[in-house]
């Protein structure tokens, strides 16, 4: 008996590789997956990061569910039923125990993953336990080929006498750069349609590789500090309070994050608080400019309005200084401000880059052909304009009322993107389609980008929805024949919140509140409304009235009778990361990425209508947790600023023909495609505006350091 346990080869001497090297060896094999391309090309700095945040997610996943599975072989050496056994010798009952766990991780967590297969809005429990499976047998399988190759090197080194020269090479690296170098060859084969789509390009990997190198050191530094001042703590209390190592390690380790995640509160805040005050700069406000030169008495901020100059931020004067002008400018140099051409009026220009500026004709009577019926009315009420969201939407309706919203036939109710910016296109479109006869009325509940105001979605949900209910009063004490028509606008994060008003109430909703139509773009992929209205089946929901859709012509062939019934449109580009990322992008494969999705669908060819690329790219896959970060930073590049054209989160060649057909302003071919080119016109001058103003406030700061800008 003694001769047959020593029989056994000892091919498992020296310790066992670790969790970590597992989790290298997963990551290391992950890597090349980083690199595919996506929604739209990247930068090497962006590539960098997606890879880098990949690669430590993947590591920190796999590290745990090897630790899971190390866990329960340990259990199992303490078990009562394997003590003794004549067929697992002692000496080698650990790490038989642990390669039987993984090696059985394998087939039991794929099992359980094909237990719970993926289902069209399957809820994230679900999706959570499938991914957790998936990731457990892959663990499983990178431990045990780990182990398996630890073994062999050990029996090679014995066979050869090498003293341990094969075992203290590490695997995990090499064996990862194998897999990482198959996958890559194999992708590298497929197919691209044209050079630019691949992510990188091959004279930028080496930076892409840099940044993702330092993303990973960063962390795996930050990480081991964290290790070391905890273990160090940890001990230090054991030496003068009563209590376990382990329990003062815990508590130690508990301080340390509460002390990060103090500081890192502290330098966010620090952080929002120099993005807002940003906001309260305004290039488009010069010294000693009297603020009722530049505005009508139809719009905020104007020597009418309730609303001060000083509370609308930076946003909200550009908003009201956009508005379009109703009738030409007189002959001769000196004009009045209410009657004045182009955007913004013409002693704003003046202000800003001189009085020899020449400024198109972009009036109402001049674009249309046809007198204005009526001066545009625009309502904005800013963060700083009332302290509270009820004080706000009471300033917004008194506003309402003495400007004269509900005098007009047509009630924009506008909800805004994170900063408090209203889409000067779609402004522009309706105020043109309206010729005048309209009014919009909006309300600031942010100064920060819309990622950043994620946060403050209660609070525009909130506040729209106490306006909006207040709107529907004041309108049923009006005679029915003197009633606007209502309709709601949002792009991006203020399509969100404007939706939000109506969670749980599908379609119904809209027309509880009075809204006859609502056109939206951009809408983030975690609204929750529009998932409501978009999943088949349900009692509140009507069908026939939402649709969303990647473009107009997309819109025109669902055929006459289908679009007469449709109330609420949503535009959302196949190719616009805002309407794609979602959380449970990182462990579930989204509706957008499946094979149904990636079949090509070419748009119609047209010069008139801009139409930007249809369906998800065939190229793109789905592939857990590197998808989720690389639609991070395709929502990241969408929202770049960039040339006038229909692309990723840039609507503004779309609207016109929207706005047209979804807030029933007819119009010709002829005057849609004329508004094509004044809008487009229109934001050339604007941002050069902007541009020139900005040259000169900084002119003006460098001349006086000391002055604060205004």
């Amino acid at each position: 008996m003694a001769a047959h346990e020593a029989s056994p080869p000892d091919i498992w001497g020296g310790s066992r590789p670790s969790s970590a090297q597992t989790g290298l060896l997963i990551a290391s094999a992950l890597t090349s997956e980083t690199f595919a391309p996506s929604l739209a090309p990247r930068s090497a700095v962006d590539q960098g990061l997606v890879t880098g945040l990949s690669v430590a997610s993947h590591y920190l996943v796999a590290v745990a569910a090897q630790d899971a599975l190390s866990g329960l072989a340990e259990r199992l050496v303490g078990s009562t039923f394997l003590v003794g056994s004549p067929w697992l010798p002692e000496q080698h009952r650990t790490r038989v125990l642990e390669i039987s766990v993984d090696l059985l991780a394998v087939p039991v967590g794929t099992s359980l993953a094909l237990l719970v297969p993926a289902a069209p809005r399957e809820r994230t429990v679900r999706a959570l336990a499938r991914f957790a499976a998936c990731r457990v047998a892959l663990s499983g399988a990178a431990g045990a080929s780990l182990d398996l190759g630890h073994a062999g090197a050990v029996h090679l080194d014995r066979t050869l006498g090498l003293s341990g020269t094969f075992a203290r090479v590490p695997l995990s690296i090499p064996l990862g750069a194998g897999v990482a170098y198959v996958v890559e060859r194999n992708r590298s084969h497929q197919q691209l349609p044209t050079p630019d789509l691949e992510s990188v390009s091959s004279n930028t990997r080496l930076v892409s590789v840099l940044v993702a190198g330092g993303v990973v050191v960063g962390l795996s530094g930050f990480a081991a500090a964290e290790g070391l001042l905890t273990r160090r703590l940890g001990d230090a209390l054991h030496q003068v309070l009563p209590g376990t190592t382990g329990f003062w390690r815990v508590v130690a380790r508990g301080a340390s994050l509460g002390a990060v995640s103090t500081a890192g509160v502290a330098l966010w805040d620090r952080a929002m608080q120099r993005i807002e005050t940003a906001t309260l700069t305004d290039e488009a406000r010069i010294a000693g400019l009297d603020p009722t030169t530049v505005t009508t008495s139809t719009v905020s901020g104007s020597g009418r309005s309730l609303v001060p100059w000083d509370t609308l931020g930076r946003e909200g004067r550009r908003h009201v200084l956009s508005r379009v002008p109703t009738r030409p400018a007189a002959a001769g140099g000196t004009v009045d401000a209410r009657e004045d051409v182009g955007a913004p009026p013409r002693p704003f220009v003046d202000a800003l880059v001189g009085p020899a500026t020449d400024s198109p004709d972009f009036s109402i009577e001049t674009v249309m052909g046809r007198p204005a019926v009526a001066e545009p009315v625009q309502v904005y009420v800013g963060l700083d304009s009332a302290p509270t969201p009820r004080d706000r939407v009471d300033l917004a309706l008194a506003e309402m009322e003495r400007l004269g919203a509900f005098d007009r036939s047509l009630l924009v109710l506008v909800s805004p993107t994170g900063t408090g910016y209203v889409n000067y296109v779609a402004l522009a479109a309706v105020q043109y389609l309206a010729l005048g006869d309209v009014a919009t009325v909006t309300m600031q509940y942010s100064k920060r980008p819309s990622p950043l105001s994620l946060g403050k979605v209660s609070v525009a949900r909130e506040q729209n929805r106490r306006l909006w209910m207040r709107i529907v009063a004041r309108l049923r004490e009006m005679p029915e024949h003197r009633r606007p028509r209502v309709v709601v606008f949002g792009e991006s994060l203020g399509a969100l919140t404007s939706q939000d008003v109506f969670v749980d109430w599908g379609t119904i909703g809209p027309a509880a509140l009075g809204i006859e139509r609502a056109l939206w773009v951009g809408t983030p992929r975690t609204s929750r409304w529009m998932t409501e209205v978009t999943t088949p089946d349900r009692l509140e929901v009507d069908p026939d009235t939402v649709v969303v859709v990647n473009d107009y012509p997309q819109l025109e062939e669902l055929g006459p009778e289908r679009r007469a019934r449709l109330r609420y449109v949503l535009v959302s580009h196949d190719n616009d990361g805002v309407t794609r990322l979602a959380p449970d992008v990182a462990f579930s494969r989204p509706d957008w990425l499946s094979p149904e999705a990636r079949t090509p669908r070419p748009a119609p060819v047209s010069s008139d209508v801009p139409v930007s690329p249809r369906g998800t790219p065939p190229w793109a896959r789905w592939r857990p947790v590197t998808t989720f970060f690389q639609t991070l930073v395709d929502m990241k590049n969408a929202q770049a600023p960039g040339p006038y054209r229909a692309w990723a989160h840039d609507y503004r060649p779309d609207l016109v023909r929207f706005v047209s057909a979804v807030y029933d302003l007819p119009a010709d071919p002829e005057v849609l495609r004329r508004l094509d080119h004044v809008l487009e016109a229109r934001e050339e001058l604007r941002e050069t505006l902007i541009a020139h103003a900005e040259e000169r406030r900084r002119a003006a700061e460098e001349r006086s350091p000391t002055t604060v800008a205004p």
